[in-house]
């Protein structure tokens, strides 16, 4: 006895001949299935020929699981390229005759899988699960957008997570590529691909990563004017189709970018945030635990100021396991640590020869939104926002250890600094307000044509 599989009726098919099965072989309900498609005739063994295709003995069908249904639709009808994937709830009906194409490789990426069962009655692993998690968008499926989208589903705390990019397919395989290894990482967030920013109508986050990296010989002035040509159009879209989200800013320059998105979306401020001093705080945390002291988790500090030389670490809050480090690190190897932080982009992109780090990052970005979805009263990042008179400073965007909260912005936490470090974070603070000034100032132009 053998089991006819799809291989062999489109070998069959290809030789144009029929399909020939020994009495008790059997077929696969996908053979069966390409049988019928290819219009290949079945024909038992020494039986007479027949003229319509024989379903033999067939495998039963088996019902798919959760985990792996999809339904189909079809793409010429609208839809944009992407795949949408998602577990739990009962079995579905499908439409006969269909399933089993579905799981086919190059199987077409237009439909979905959806959570099955009652909408809000999810329960994975005896967690309940409910409809009230909230969705988020990722803009950019690179390398910092695709490690992003990993550490929010792996988190388990969002229903969707939608990645979105210009080039055709990328984000639709990426996202596929992701869900593979949900039950790895064991997770149920649902993940989906698009080309088309219309998807993320109605998220509750938005994780900016789209731009251009600086390349060798491209001036600040260069990188902020590529740039903001992308993300000035997408804060716009933004605006129009996910009106209450929280906005997450990783395109560089870091400020730049992030002012923009505020100007252009017209968000209240308290919902456009930079990240630039998470990912610099733990760059800082990890060098230290480099000297063999301690784990890079166990190293309390923040990285203040610009996402750059006025990058500001005030050591006077920086400690170990509650122990200052300053008793654990002299002056010049903490001064070492703090300039090879300022430093790290670069240093990653020197190492690379081509590329910039994304690693480090997209984890960083998905902090913040990690963050929001589950809030901690204890939990201080360090973030690029809009001060309101703490540390003495306004109208400037600039980082500052804050507390956040599902709608954004919810403390901006006053540190008791030292004089020369405040000092220095008021000069950081006074030159990110010259550059978004700048930025402001194109921007309206911008503005008056865009709207």
């Amino acid at each position: 006895m053998s089991v006819i599989g799809a291989d062999l009726v489109e070998r069959a098919h290809r030789d144009q001949a029929d399909l020939t099965v020994a009495k008790g072989d059997l077929l696969t309900p996908l053979a069966l299935e390409r049988a019928r498609e290819l219009r290949v005739q079945i024909v038992r063994d020494g039986a007479p020929r027949s003229t319509a295709v024989e379903p033999a003995t067939a495998l039963p069908p088996t019902t798919p699981t959760a985990a792996t249904r999809r339904e189909t639709t079809n793409p010429a009808a609208g839809f944009d390229a992407h795949v949408r994937l998602g577990i739990a709830g009962a079995p579905r009906s499908v439409t006969p005759g269909t399933a089993n194409s579905l799981y086919r490789r190059g199987a077409p990426l237009g439909g979905a899988l959806r959570p099955g069962g009652p909408v809000g009655s999810e329960s994975v692993g005896g967690i309940d699960r409910t409809a009230a998690r909230p969705r988020v968008a990722v803009i950019g499926a690179g390398h910092v957008g695709s490690i992003t989208a990993l550490r929010l589903a792996e988190s388990d705390l969002f229903a969707e997570v939608v990645l979105v990019d210009v080039v055709d397919g990328l984000a639709a395989g990426i996202a596929l590529d992701l869900w593979h290894s949900a039950g790895l990482a064991r997770f149920s967030t649902t993940i989906r691909g698009s080309t088309d920013l219309a998807s993320i109508a109605g998220v509750d986050y938005v994780i900016m990563t789209a731009g251009r990296a600086r390349t060798p010989g491209m001036t600040r002035t260069d990188l902020t004017a590529a740039n903001a040509a992308i993300v000035g159009p997408v804060a716009d879209r933004i605006a129009e189709l996910a009106t209450d989200s929280v906005v997450i800013v990783v395109t560089n320059p870091l400020e730049e970018m992030t002012h923009l998105t505020f100007l252009r979306s017209g968000f209240p401020p308290e919902r456009v945030l930079g990240m630039a001093g998470v990912l610099d705080s733990v760059r800082f945390c990890s060098l230290v635990a480099l000297t063999g002291i301690c784990r890079p988790q166990d190293v309390r500090a923040y990285a203040l100021g610009s996402h750059g030389p006025e990058m500001v670490v005030p050591l006077s809050q920086a400690s170990v396991g509650g122990r200052p480090l300053r008793e654990l690190l002299d002056a010049a190897t903490l001064q070492g640590i703090v300039d090879r932080t300022r430093d790290s982009g670069a240093e990653v992109v020197s190492l690379l020869t081509t590329g910039s780090a994304y690693f480090a990052p997209g984890q960083s970005a998905a902090r913040m939104a990690i963050a929001m979805a589950r809030p901690s009263g204890d939990d201080v990042l360090a973030c690029a926002v809009a001060p309101t008179g703490q540390y003495g400073l306004r109208d400037t965007r600039v980082g500052l250890p804050v507390r956040l909260g599902p709608r954004g912005l919810r403390e901006i936490v006053e540190l008791p600094l030292e004089p020369a470090e405040l000092q220095a974070l008021r000069a950081a603070a006074a030159r990110l307000a010259e550059r978004i000034g700048e930025v402001a100032d194109d921007a309206r132009g911008g503005l008056l044509l865009a709207r």
